[in-house]
This record gives structure tokens, sequence and C-alpha cells, in this order.
């Protein structure tokens, strides 16, 4: 009765200011912190601290504020607090000692809209086990971490080489390219076939798969995973996403319905064949999964993953082995020493090669290409690093700070193979290597990735130097989106 007085006797002005002061104490007890929950910036009411960050170098930004609040503090973004955990030996204990803790994503309204919870890399709980156990399962038979793959790669590396002499010398762009040939490999596993270079309806797709990754960095984006509601009513980038995703299943589709002209579930070829058997096994129990949709949702996460990572690392390491000919030319000697030139490179020469393999780790580490992590969440009240994290939250371990922590790093800040490598020049596997993430949500390609990026490396530089175009000194600066690649650029090829 009081209220009701109060507001009665407000004029207009009055009442605006008392709905914004209730806003205000609403937000504020809403948002209020837990008895030792991680510290951090403050935020503006309502939005929080979503505009401080940034967006061109947000892990850089990110990193920075652990010198003030410590390796484990939060921030506010829109609605919801999120922790971030930073520094090796947190992240560890983090991802890998309390992995069960933390193996779930969080809820992401623009994820949910295009997944619904469904695929690979945004699915949780018995979902995403049973849709991950049997993708390994799978792509082990059809090849992951065998000869037969190996075998594959090399092949792919020789339609790369013609079309790197095809260029002549002459300075070009080698994105799509190397796109097409990364790419090729999972198409193997999951279509079951390759696509040529000048395929120009799957260069289209590799165009969209990129320009989706870039726009997935944008400001756009955290606006809208902080205020969905409002973000789709307004025009902007990060529609292009939606739309952009539409059309690359659709590819994913198109490849689908091939194969069902034609499938012979006793005799499957590929993912696709595979996982139509196990639709037909599971088709009695839908809450297993395994269902049509799922199954574009599953092979578009594998595309999209098993393409622009790998592909993104080498583009870095053609980018500093031009900006560092020195060790373009120790990697050139270890090849002709073990290897020469009559036969292709195998994954046997790696053990026999412990520069080439150190001056990849270090392309890998500089390259950085997922510095924030994929973003998880506590499953249950847990605590990391003397602070509590209540069940929910959403927590980033910023990779970006294991890759270059100071404790862990001789020199970090500097591209040096030495880190790699011990006072004979053996190979030296480091702990605090962790390109691929870690724990239970550990990039599910890693071992394809390592064999690709060996192999492909090796295999270039066996055959060519590559140098900068003329009058250009190479650029390390980076673009962030859903990787963090370089500016586009050109290189000239010569046959050694």
């Amino acid at each position: 009765m009081f209220l009701y007085s109060l507001l009665v006797g407000l004029d207009v002005q009055g009442l605006l200011l008392f709905i914004f002061a209730f806003l205000l104490i609403t937000d504020f007890l809403k948002n209020k912190n837990p008895k030792n929950f991680p510290p951090g910036p403050w935020g503006l009411p309502f939005i929080g601290y979503i505009f401080n960050i940034g967006t061109k170098k947000p892990h850089i930004y990110l990193t920075k504020l652990a010198d003030v609040y410590g390796n484990v503090f939060s921030i506010r973004l829109g609605r919801n607090k999120a922790v971030f955990i930073t520094g090796y030996k947190m992240v560890k204990e983090a991802l890998v000692n309390q992995g069960e803790n933390f193996v779930d994503r969080p809820p992401s309204p623009m994820m949910n809209r295009l997944y619904s919870g469904s695929g690979l890399i945004f699915s949780n709980g018995p979902h995403w086990k049973k849709q991950r156990r049997f993708t390994l399962s799978t792509l082990r038979n059809f090849g992951l971490g065998k000869k037969s793959l190996e075998s594959v790669i090399v092949e792919e590396s020789r339609f790369l080489q013609e079309a790197l002499e095809n260029e002549q010398g002459n300075p070009f762009d080698p994105h799509f390219i190397l796109n097409n040939a990364v790419s090729n490999i999972i198409c193997s596993m999951v279509f079951g076939h390759r696509f040529e270079y000048s395929d120009n309806q799957f260069q289209r797709t590799l165009k969209l798969l990129s320009e989706t990754l870039t726009l997935e960095g944008t400001i756009y984006v955290q606006l809208y995973e902080a205020f969905p509601a409002v973000m789709k009513l307004v025009p902007g980038p990060h529609n292009k996403i939606f739309s952009n995703y539409k059309e690359l299943a659709a590819f994913v589709r198109k490849e689908l319905e091939k194969h069902k002209e034609d499938w012979d579930p006793l005799a499957p070829q590929d993912y696709i064949d595979s996982y139509l058997a196990e639709i037909e096994k599971s088709k009695e129990d839908i809450a297993s999964g395994f269902h049509e949709r799922n199954l574009v949702l599953c092979t578009l996460d594998l595309f999209l993953a098993g393409t622009e990572t790998t592909s993104t690392t080498l583009r870095w390491a053609l980018l500093y082995m031009m900006k560092y000919p020195e060790i373009q030319e120790k990697v050139q000697a270890e090849i002709d020493r073990v290897i020469g030139q009559a036969r292709p490179p195998c994954m046997a020469d790696r053990a026999n090669m412990p520069y080439t393999d150190a001056v990849i780790h270090e392309v890998q580490r500089m390259g950085n290409i997922v510095p924030l992590n994929g973003p998880r969440m506590a499953i249950k009240d847990t605590t990391v690093g003397g602070y509590f994290i209540p069940k929910g939250t959403a927590v980033m371990a910023i990779l970006n700070s294991v890759l270059f922590d100071k404790s862990e790093w001789q020199t970090p800040d500097s591209f040096s193979p030495e880190h790699f490598l011990d006072s004979q020049g053996n190979f030296v596997r480091r702990e605090a290597f962790m390109p691929f993430s870690a724990g239970k949500r550990v990039c599910l390609g890693e071992q394809l990735a390592r064999m690709e990026l060996f192999l492909f490396f090796t295999s270039f530089f066996q055959k060519f130097s590559f140098y900068s175009a003329p009058g250009v000194e190479p650029s390390l600066e980076a673009q962030t989106g859903g990787t963090r690649s370089p500016f586009p650029y050109k290189i000239c090829v010569t046959p050694r």
C-alpha cells in the first residue's frame, strides 16, 4: 500500500528515476558475488565489462588482468559472470586435475540457436560422450593414427606441390590452397573423397568457413551472447554467421543425400556411412541422439575443426619460415640429411628430425591459434586456486597464458625452436605445450593434426624454398576471430 501511494505521488520524471533505481538495486543483488568468489574489475550495471575487453587482442588483455587480480579472476559479461584461469599450473589444475568438474560447455545463445544442444563441440552430458566416443572409434576405423591415413596425406601433398609449382614463382596468397589440401584429409574420412582445387563450389564453402570464423571474433557476437533477445532484432555481421552456417549445413546435407543413394550398411566407406548405420541401429532409441540432423551437425563440426585450425597453423609456419630464413635453411638441411630428395617423408622420420619437430612445435606455440580456448562450465560447486566457483559458472582457461607463461618458457615472446631442444639437440616434450587444450575436452583431432603438420611441413621444405613477395617484409601481426590467424599475405615459391 505504501509503495502504491508513493508511485501515485510521483511525476513522470520521478517515476522513471524510481524505476531506474529499482533496476539498479535488483541488478546489484542478483549479481552479488558469493563468499570467496574470484576477484575482478568492476563492470557497469546491466552490461558488465563487455566493452572493456575489445576484440582485436582479447587474449592479451585478459592475460594482463591476471597481473592485477591473480591467476583466477572473474568478469561480468552482460547478464552473467565468467571466471578466467591463467598460467600453466592453474590451467592444469582446472582442466586436468579437476577435469571432470569442468567437462561441460556453458549455455550459449548463439550456439544454442545453431546447434540446439547437438553436434560434437557444443553438446554436453551423455549425449556428448556418445557422439565423441562414436566419432573417435569411427575415425580410427578409417585411418586415424594408422599408416593408411599417412599415405592419404602424402598423396595430398603431391597435389599441393603441383598447385605450388603452377604459381611459377609469382607472389600468391596460400590461404585457400592450404585450406583445400588440409580439408581434403578430413573429407576423405568423413565424405569418402577429396575435392579438386579447381572446384568452385568447394572453394566457396571454404571461404564461408573462413568468413564465419572471422565474424565470431566481433563485438556483435559478444553482444549476442550477452543480450540475445535484443540482438536478434538488430542488423549486423552476427546475422551473417547464421546464414553462413545454413549454407555450410546445406553443403553437408548434399553430401549426405549422395551417400544415401548407394549406401550399403554392411560395407561403410566413411564416417557418414557409419553414422547412417548407427541411426538404423538406434531408430527405436530416440534419446540416443543418432538422427540425421545430428549427423549433419557432427559432420559439420568435423569439417570445421578439421580444416581451419591445421591450415591456419601451416600459414603461420610459412610466415615464420619466411621471417626467419636461417631457420628454414636448418630445417631443409635436416630434411636432406634424414630423408633426402628421393622419397616422400613419413611419420617414422620424425624421431630422427628433432630440429624440424621443434620448429613445428614452436610454430604452434607462437601461432597460438585458439588463445582463449573453448569455454567450460563448472558442473558442481568447486574450488580452484583457493576461490569458490559455484555450479553453472562459465570458466575460460586461457591457453595464451600457458603458451607464453614466463615461468615455463625461457624467452616466451621470441620464436625459438630451442624451447623444445636440450643442450645436445634432442627433442624435449614440454608439459606447458597445450595448443590442443587439455583434459576431457582436449581436441578430438589432435592426433590427425600432428600427423598433418609434420607431413605437410616436411614435404613443403623438402621440395621448395619460400620467400616473401619482393619488397615486402613479412608481418607477424594477427587477426583474432574464432581462431587467431595471420593477416592475408603473399608468398613466392621456388623449387629446390
